[in-house]
């Protein structure tokens, strides 16, 4: 596991694990900014977990992958 191929622009989980944190980090700072009833705080904060749980399982996912090896066998 290395954190050098975390970065992998050209991957669509990269850019999946981008977005979700994102958008974890902006409902998090909602839930602390706004008065919000029970429920919605609670949902709000369930989203915020998730979202940030699925963005790390993503991020250790890219850095366990093998990076593609240059050279290979040509495609047919």
């Amino acid at each position: 596991m290395k954190i050098s191929r975390l970065y992998q622009p050209r991957n669509p989980r990269f850019w999946l694990m981008i977005v979700l944190n994102l958008l974890s980090t902006a409902l998090a700072w909602i839930a602390r900014s706004y008065d919000l009833v029970p429920l919605a705080a609670l949902m709000v904060a369930g989203f915020a977990v998730a979202n940030a749980v699925l963005g790390i399982r993503l991020a250790l996912a890219l850095m366990r992958e093998e990076p593609p090896r240059a050279g290979g066998p040509p495609r047919p």
